[in-house]
């Protein structure tokens, strides 16, 4: 029975050795002559090492791994299309994309070796691949705004199409759509969706057509073992796998060079940075980084999205460079937006964005500073909102310090865009190492978002 090992959105891994030891220490106890090695994006970047080495450090890993087949993720353009081509051309999977274009319309690295679709036979069938990235990348990441992200179920069709006239005997998407997933199953003829982009595990049936997701940072491989008239799932957590001890070594030897190990600040307690906990509401690592966006800027208001703080180990005590770089790893400007009371609470009524892409739908979006918001559940809106105290007034003007891709996003906080920037500050982890060295990289839950709930307060 052919098998599908299926990782993705693994990210910044690679800044915890041992972590991505044991994810290709998992794989590659798992491989087999029955099995194909998959990725479905986002395994280049961001992270601190990824920073550094510019994706350079998931080389590495394809080797390690023995890599067969990978699509692209929305941050696998995070240093711009032409490094993108580098790590296509010098990497081992084949690269498998039907909807990025570049210059002309022509797919996009074909001359490093993407293709469109491509079948394997794996212990008797013939398996049929095609990869879909989601269409708003170039609206959520500047580096990739001259590529085409053409309709992704359009070319879905088409691919899966094709790949049935080419013999194939099952057909599976290697999807980086996210929520986008299920409406891949109602609009294309496709056997097996492998999906990434959300973070969130899924392992579900819709239609009939199993859709596996294994979340992020490389803690769970999918097996998926293929038959003609079945599809079977099986999880595995790469805690429980032995490291490979020539990936950690040559992560090392990388991290090493790397020199990031200054220590800027002590803080007593540790701070949580994982997802749950970010994207769950007010926390204190969003809340310092919002206050060092509003002390590097002398903006009225700090504001850090949830998507952008990356999950890993608690920071502190010790506070390194490394440490606040893991937070935010993006080569992105911190910048000043000016906008209108009016606009502010839009922003701020973006705050639980049900509607994206890449997250679940109760998560919280927002970290601020210099502002206080009453978020009502039941009625799933601001209710009130307060900067320095006083009520927010339509007609004032007020100056928010973000970061730049915030104001490049339509899909994040859309009420600030381009048009509001009014100033432009250092990259967006420099301003924090500035601030943990000046004042220290702290922050407590305060009241800062408060969330009512009249069904909440009933139970």
């Amino acid at each position: 029975m052919p098998r599908l090992l299926h990782y993705s959105d693994i990210e910044n891994v690679f800044d915890d050795t041992e972590r991505a030891g044991r994810l290709a220490g998992c794989v590659s106890a798992l491989a087999g002559d029955d099995s194909l090695v998959v990725g479905t994006g986002d395994n280049t970047a961001p992270g601190v090492l990824s920073l550094v080495e510019r994706g350079g450090q998931a080389l590495d890993f394809y080797d390690a791994v023995d890599a067969d087949l990978e699509t692209f993720g929305n941050h696998d353009f995070d240093y711009g299309a032409s490094r993108t081509r580098e790590l296509v051309a010098a990497s081992r999977p084949t690269w498998v994309t039907s909807n990025v274009r570049g210059e002309g319309g022509v797919r996009f690295a074909a001359a490093e070796g993407t293709v469109p679709r491509t079948t394997r036979g794996v212990d008797g069938l013939t398996l049929g691949f095609f990869g879909v990235t989601d269409p708003a990348t170039g609206s959520i990441n500047p580096e990739a705004v001259d590529l085409d992200f053409s309709d992704p179920y359009e070319a879905a069709a088409d691919a899966a199409a094709a790949l049935r006239d080419d013999g194939a005997d099952l057909v599976v998407a290697l999807s980086h759509l996210g929520s986008g997933d299920d409406e891949l199953v109602a609009r294309c003829d496709v056997d097996l969706v492998l999906g990434g982009h959300v973070h969130a595990e899924r392992d579900d049936v819709v239609d009939g057509v199993p859709i596996v997701r294994p979340g992020a940072n490389g803690h769970v491989v999918w097996e998926v073992r293929v038959a003609a008239d079945r599809i079977e799932t099986v999880r595995h957590r790469t805690a429980e796998y032995r490291p490979d001890e020539g990936l950690v070594a040559a992560l090392e030897g990388r991290v090493d060079a790397a020199g990031l190990d200054e220590v800027l600040c002590r803080i007593d307690r540790p701070m949580d940075r994982a997802e749950e906990t970010v994207a769950a509401g007010e926390c204190r690592v969003g809340n310092a980084i919002a206050d060092a966006y509003r002390w590097a800027t002398g903006a009225d208001v700090g504001l850090q999205n949830s998507g952008g703080i990356r999950s890993g180990p608690p920071i502190g005590p010790d506070v390194t460079h490394a440490d606040l770089v893991s937070l935010v790893p993006f080569e992105e400007h911190l910048v000043v937006a000016e906008v209108t009371g009016t606009e502010l609470l839009a922003a701020f009524g973006a705050a639980r964005g049900a509607e994206m892409g890449f997250g679940e739908p109760d998560w919280w979006h927002a970290h601020v500073s210099g502002a206080r918001i009453v978020w009502d559940d039941d009625r799933d809106e601001v209710v009130e909102a307060f900067v320095d105290g006083e009520p927010i007034d339509p007609e004032a003007r007020y100056t928010v310090a973000t970061s730049d891709y915030l104001l490049h996003s339509t899909q994040e906080f859309p009420a600030i865009t381009q048009a509001h920037r009014v100033g432009e500050f250092e990259i967006q982890h420099d301003a924090l190492a500035r601030y943990a060295r000046e004042v220290g990289f702290d922050a407590a839950v305060e009241g800062r978002i408060e969330r009512r709930s009249a069904t909440r307060a009933d139970d």
